[in-house]
């Protein structure tokens, strides 16, 4: 029989299997964005090109290995704890399969520490898209596929999961919302992973002479299939602990969940589709296929985006002047408690991502548009806002909110968690911005040396260009120090922390579970069903969230603004006589 504990400050249950394996999730992907950091500060220490720090060969290696460690190794890590964390802890439920979890969790482990050998032995610079005919070492190819295998086995186990909470009756009605977002999740996951398998398997076939020949055209195609959609992985999930957090720290609900949860059910059709952007000018795909999802396949998956930037904010902003915040426009935002990092850290993930992330995505999803940017720096500006702080710093903020939580421990240095979020969002949106403007004026997306020096064909920027990648080097520098901020905090926390349970000692906060009297509950009560809000009755609410509204409205006029210069950019490089 299943063993439970509840948490006295938060009410969760957490099963026992569960919970360990929660734990070493979270703490490997904490481990993997630690040198994700570490790299991060090579290639922004290269790119400025005032210091210019790496050369050529190594600069590459460094490119190659914190790619794959941030956007794949410590988001996906940290994935499969929420998605444990979403079925077993908010359905109450015990955990499917733990043995299969755990060897789960040790492919994972496997496949990520091969990869890096692969990258760090200096034969597998190929960077994250690994394009042939760059050809890697075998392992590194390997070790992608058994890290796949790994998070797959583990979205099984978040599945079935689902069924034993409703074969058991843990809950009274739907899924809680939060629940649903990380279903959407595991969803993309399952595909995203399938396209992998597709193409990394032929592909690691001829790495090591079983295969003669693959094509980059198709590999290209079927490549970007996994490249993106993993990125859409983060995307459901960050807005799925959104919900979450407003959820703890304002007791808020969706204005309406069933447009929320319909906002989910258009991540699934349309969002991996966004992949086409970075293949429009391959032959390999036709151009009704190109011109339908820069167009009316983008629209739908920006569409859910922007109902979640609506309700998110919005629910918040009914909680807070259902408490007495009503003056003006925005006392419930000032209201809110800035002091606490899971509150600052989500908010400026969530801004972040809606006001740079989504309009640049917008903007270099466009057809004409995306050509004259798309091998420049602007590329990883905008994922660097959409990844880097919208799903980081949202995960950092949980991870504040866990700590206590899950490993019972008190938050180590306080006042540091406390600043974390502004340093570490404040260096990247100075990075952000002056990289996208760095982009726009062609600097590109990947060479390491501005200057091509001793290049046959070489070429001068303007000035503004190196201006502008010296700033964001600055933004960079402080950004990677917000991310030390982090994990200084985290580290402490589980190794010098106060006990908040006598049992959680160091082991415990790595994944050895707590003493066997902590867990003194068979079967938790049954999750009820929350009541409906007055504002999902349509016309009942009135004008629920007019700063949410204006909010929006700010929003929309960026929008249009910045896309009209973006076409103004076009024409002066596309003149029509």
């Amino acid at each position: 029989m299943a063993k439970f504990r509840v948490c006295p400050d938060s009410g969760f249950y957490f099963d026992k299997s569960a919970e360990s394996l929660m734990k070493v999730n979270a703490v490997a992907g904490a481990v993997f964005l630690l040198i994700a950091g570490i790299l991060a500060l090579g290639v922004i220490l290269t790119r400025w090109q005032e210091v210019h720090l790496l050369p050529a060969d190594l600069f590459y290696q460094v490119l190659t290995a914190h790619g794959i460690n941030a956007l794949i190794f410590w988001v996906i890590f940290f994935e499969i704890a929420i998605l444990y964390f979403a079925s077993s802890t908010l359905l109450r439920s015990r955990l499917a399969a733990p043995g299969w979890a755990w060897a789960g969790f040790a492919l994972m482990i496997i496949g990520a520490v091969m990869n890096n050998v692969a990258v760090l032995q200096g034969n597998s610079s190929v960077m994250m898209t690994s394009y042939v005919p760059m050809q890697a070492a075998p392992h590194f190819y390997l070790g992608l596929i058994l890290f796949a295998v790994g998070a797959l086995i583990g979205c099984f186990v978040f599945l079935g999961t689902l069924v034993i909470a409703k074969d058991d009756q843990t809950y009274q009605g739907s899924v809680p919302l939060v629940t649903f977002g990380a279903l959407t999740a595991c969803i993309i996951a399952i595909f995203t992973i399938a396209s992998g398998a597709i193409i990394l398997f032929p592909t690691f076939l001829w790495s090591i002479g079983y295969i003669n020949h693959i094509d980059a055209e198709m590999y290209r195609i079927i490549w970007w299939a996994l490249g993106h959609s993993s990125q859409q992985i983060n995307v459901a999930a960050h807005v799925s602990v959104w919900y979450l957090i407003i959820g703890i720290l304002f007791n808020a609900r969706p204005m309406s969940e069933k447009v929320s949860r319909f906002a989910f059910l258009l991540y699934i059709f349309f969002l991996q589709l966004a992949s086409a952007h970075h293949i429009l000018v391959d032959p390999g795909v036709s151009t009704e296929w190109k011109i339908f999802n820069t167009s009316y396949a983008m629209y739908l998956a920006v569409l859910a985006s922007m109902i979640h930037g609506l309700t998110v904010p919005g629910a918040m902003e009914v909680a807070q002047r259902g408490k007495g915040y009503t003056k003006g426009l925005f006392e419930w935002l000032r209201k809110a408690p800035w002091g606490n990092p899971v509150f600052s850290g989500f908010f400026f993930a969530l801004v972040i991502f809606g006001f740079i992330g989504g309009i640049t995505g917008v903007v270099m999803g466009t057809e004409q548009i995306n050509l004259i940017i798309h091998n420049t720096i602007y590329v990883p500006a905008h994922f660097h806002a959409t990844v880097a702080v919208g799903t980081t710093l949202t995960f950092m903020a949980l991870t504040y909110l866990l700590i206590p939580v899950l490993f019972r421990r008190a938050l180590f240095l306080p006042w540091v968690a406390k600043m974390q979020p502004y340093v570490f969002a404040g260096g990247m949106t100075i990075m952000i911005l002056f990289l996208l403007g760095a982009g726009t004026l062609g600097v590109s997306r990947r060479h390491w040396d501005m200057d091509f020096t001793g290049a046959a064909l070489s070429f001068e920027y303007p000035g503004t260009a190196y201006m502008m990648m010296a700033v964001g080097g600055i933004g960079g520098v402080l950004g990677v120090l917000g991310g030390a901020m982090y994990l200084v905090v985290t580290v402490g926390s589980l190794l010098f922390g106060k006990k908040l349970e006598p049992s959680a000692g160091l082991f415990q906060s790595f994944g050895v579970p707590l003493a066997a009297s902590a867990y003194n509950i068979d079967q938790p009560d049954q999750l009820q069903m929350a009541p409906k809000l007055a504002v999902e009755e349509h016309g009942s609410g009135g004008f629920e969230a007019p700063g949410t509204f204006v909010l929006a409205l700010a929003l929309l006029v960026c929008f249009v603004v910045y896309y009209a210069i973006n076409w103004d950019y076009l024409a002066s490089v596309w003149p029509m006589g």
